[in-house]
């Protein structure tokens, strides 16, 4: 997928991303401060940070946050959320061009997007921009596929009515890869289980947050919230279903 593509496909999906996208354990910060040695006074460059989610994180926990994002409509929904904390900024920069000086930041963080980037291009600019034994961190949000009426259920809808979802699926690197592109550097990898409790009107914005989701004007788009409607009240308890995660992180350096 070319990179114009891959940085513009969110560009009319942004307040739904805004609104319905899930956030990131604190769990997970706390291990990584606990466990990786990670420090609240450690700069963080969040790459692909797109609304913002990850970077909040890391600013409720007293770090200062760069946030490197292509997409502009992206990044201006940031800003407009995030940018009255002084510790935040936002930049117009790339997973290969990040445009921040040479060891300028002590933790590199990547959030949801590293499977939209070039891993050799990436892991260089990565090492450039951090100080001598600084980390990166990988992370993501992994729907479970399975477990639940609800979460195979869905799994089905989107496999019957999403554009390209499989081979966006297939995008998403296992653990095993991402200890490879970490190589002699990889220094621990986690999970921690999340989950959104969701009205169908978050779950509606949830499905059309995702590229892959036909929007209005598409032949599908009826048929997939047809679909989705018919699932929501076959499987919700007390109005809301339940949409279950694990989050996966992989640490390490990259000196």
């Amino acid at each position: 997928m070319n990179k114009l593509h891959s940085t513009e496909r969110f560009s009319d999906r942004v307040a739904d991303y805004v609104r319905y996208r899930p956030d990131y354990p604190v769990a997970m910060l706390d291990w990584l401060h606990r466990e990786q040695g990670v420090a609240p006074a450690w700069k963080v460059a969040d790459v692909g940070a797109g609304t913002g989610i990850s970077c909040q994180l890391f600013l409720d926990a007293g770090h200062e946050v760069t946030a490197v994002e292509p997409n502009a409509a992206m990044r201006e929904a940031a800003v407009a959320w995030l940018g009255g904390n002084p510790r935040f900024r936002a930049i117009d920069g790339t997973s290969d061009a990040t445009t921040l000086p040479d060891a300028s930041v002590d933790l590199v963080t990547v959030a949801q997007a590293f499977h939209w980037f070039d891993p050799a291009s990436t892991r260089r600019e990565f090492a450039r921009i951090l100080r001598p034994g600084g980390l990166a961190a990988i992370f993501w949000n992994s729907r479970r596929l399975t477990g639940t009426p609800f979460l195979e259920g869905y799994e089905a809808l989107l496999l019957r009515y999403g554009t390209d979802y499989t081979s966006v699926a297939e995008r998403y690197a296992d653990d095993d890869s991402m200890r490879a592109w970490f190589g002699a550097g990889w220094r621990g990898t986690a999970r921690f289980e999340h989950k959104q409790l969701l009205d169908f009107d978050g779950l509606r914005g949830r499905l059309m947050s995702s590229s892959y989701a036909p929007k209005p004007g598409h032949s599908q788009h009826g048929p997939m919230l047809a679909a989705l409607r018919e699932l929501f009240d076959r499987c919700q308890r007390n109005g809301r279903i339940s949409f279950d995660y694990d989050t996966r992180i992989i640490v390490g350096s990259l000196d």
